[in-house]
């Protein structure tokens, strides 16, 4: 005997993991039935999923920088020759 389980996903999740089982073969229906399965065997471990995280406007800005002063060689220091040296120069610029 089966049963049907109904429950709310966002859309481009859906579509996404349905294209992702068709081009293994499978129906979207066949992932959900394989992990129920898994999860009852104790052989899936369900792990809290965050939204993607995104970088606020200031921190993309300041990395943005970071990078461009890598590039151009701006802003480095060292390679230091020893701990002693680079604390020198740490403290020197407190």
């Amino acid at each position: 005997m089966t049963t049907q389980v109904i429950f709310r996903i966002d859309k481009k999740i859906k579509e996404k993991a349905q294209k992702k089982a068709k081009g293994s073969g499978l129906t979207f229906s066949d992932i959900l039935q394989m992990a129920t399965y898994a999860y009852v065997k104790n052989d899936f471990e369900p792990v809290l999923m965050r939204k993607e995280e995104r970088l606020n406007m200031k921190t993309r800005r300041e990395l943005m920088k970071i990078s461009r002063d890598i590039k151009e060689g701006k802003n480095l220091f060292g390679p230091f020759d020893s701990a002693e040296k680079m604390d020198k120069f740490l403290n020197s610029i407190k």
